[in-house]
């Protein structure tokens, strides 16, 4: 099956693809809103869940579970836990952990693309001390 295209539409003729709707619904009910992220890192935040997903087209829950630790990862652990409670957090945080753990895999892919595109919380890069190599 050929993958589909994320589009952003253009001059307001042409709207959004679903699948980058879909991901502005999940960063909201995390409490991030999708103005915050820059287009070109929703985009290739899709891009890694089609790259991860055997069908090249990702379920409707895998856009939450991405927004999920992505909006951690962005907005720190206090603002996350005042929006979606401790459980949530500390399960983000735990999937972090694991990611950082593992240095591969989905979850890491999240973390490297919120680090690089440089919308990772302050407090996320000293308390976990992530940092970017140079490519």
């Amino acid at each position: 099956m050929a993958r589909r295209g994320s589009s952003f539409g253009f001059l307001g003729r042409f709207g959004r693809s679903a699948d980058l709707r879909q991901l502005d619904d999940a960063l909201r009910a995390f409490d991030l809103h999708p103005a915050r992220v820059p287009e070109g890192a929703k985009l290739a935040l899709v891009n890694l869940m089609k790259d991860h997903d055997p069908s090249g087209e990702p379920p409707e829950h895998a856009y939450p579970f991405t927004a999920w630790l992505f909006s951690y990862c962005a907005l720190g652990r206090e603002a996350c836990v005042a929006a979606n409670g401790e459980e949530p957090a500390d399960a983000a945080e735990r999937r972090l952990e694991a990611a950082i753990e593992a240095g591969e895999g989905f979850d890491a892919d999240v973390v490297l693309l919120t680090l690089h595109a440089r919308l990772i919380h302050p407090k996320m890069v000293e308390r976990f001390g992530l940092e970017a190599g140079e490519a």
